[in-house]
Order: structure tokens, then sequence, then C-alpha cells
């Protein structure tokens, strides 16, 4: 029963927190983003799918810094081009002052990358080198640690093989987790006290 009544507790005070409350220092980011996720369903048409898992910590608040990594394939018509990366993150998270976003519990942001980077086209041209990204974000807390984001964002690749640059832009769509620091935990847990 204590272990029933702690619990409701500190999800009580969880789901007091404001969005804001996500995006403090110390607070762990952890997800990822879907893009061009598309299977064909006629002849000769191409499966497509990326998958792009992030890892990022609150160094302050509205910032976060970390890393990601991009898997991608794409499968049809003949040929397969797979994409891959992995690089350094950052984040900004637009104070809200004004109640300018949309809905409750969201916040604009702001996405770059850099790091190393591919595509490779079977029997055919490729490009590996230095990737770079950015764009802007939304992201709606359905809870008060799940965020649901939208991203649209560029993506270019400047470095060595049969094509020497690549560029495309993507509209990303995933869901990130956002960890308590250690302060919030304890002062949960003094609370429950």
């Amino acid at each position: 029963m204590k272990k029933t009544l702690t619990l409701f507790l500190a999800a009580s005070v969880l789901l007091a927190c404001s969005a804001d409350a996500q995006i403090q220092k110390g607070n762990i980011l952890a997800g990822g983003d879907i893009a061009n996720f598309n299977l064909g369903l006629r002849k000769n048409s191409a499966f497509t799918v990326d998958l792009n898992p992030k890892l990022s910590f609150f160094i302050q608040d509205n910032v976060a810094l970390g890393g990601m990594v991009n898997l991608g394939v794409v499968t049809g018509a003949g040929t397969t081009i797979f994409n891959y990366g992995v690089g350094a993150l950052g984040r900004y998270y637009f104070p809200d002052k004004e109640n300018l976003t949309p809905l409750r519990h969201s916040r604009f942001f702001a996405e770059g990358n850099i790091g190393l980077q591919g595509q490779n086209v079977k029997n055919g041209s490729s490009t590996n080198g230095l990737g770079l990204g950015f764009g802007p974000g939304y992201a709606y807390f359905i809870t008060p640690s799940i965020g649901l984001e939208a991203l649209l964002k560029y993506n270019g690749i400047v470095g060595f093989g049969n094509d020497p640059t690549q560029s495309n832009l993507n509209l990303n769509i995933g869901f990130q987790i956002y960890l308590p620091s250690r302060g919030l935990k304890s002062k949960v847990t003094d609370d429950v006290k």
C-alpha cells in the first residue's frame, strides 16, 4: 500500500509540472525520429525508412547537447540506397512567455547537427563525408515526460565519393522521452516522505 501511495504521489507531482519542467538543466532527452517512411504497394515501388535515435543532456534550461545516429534504406526498382551517419546534436527550445504556441504544453525548437554521414547507392554514386543538418521543430508534450514532435530539417553531406555533395529536406515525425534529473527525483521523494 505504501508503494502504491508513493507512486501515486510521485505521478501527481510530475503531472503538475508544466512544459518547462522537461527542458530544465540536468534532464535527459532520449528518443528518435522516423523520416521518409514509405511502403510502396504497387509493382516496382520502393520501400523507404530512416531512423534517427537521439540522446541529449540539458546543459542549461532550454538548451540540450548530445549525439545522434542516422540509419536509412531505400529499396526498389532494382536499386538499394543506404544512408548512415553519427554526430553531435544541439537543440534550443524557444521560451513561450507570450503563449504563442498553438497548443498548451508545447514548444517550438531549433535543432542542428554535425558529424560523419554518407549515402551509398548500390552500383551507383556515393557521397561520404561531413554531414550538416538544421531546422525548426514543434514538440507537443502528451504527458509530462513524453513529447510528440514534428521537425522540418535540411540535411547536407559534403565529402568524397562519386558525387561530392548531397542534400535533402525531410519532415521527421517522432517522439522524445524527457527523463528528470536527480534533483527532481529527490524532490519528489522528499515530498512523499
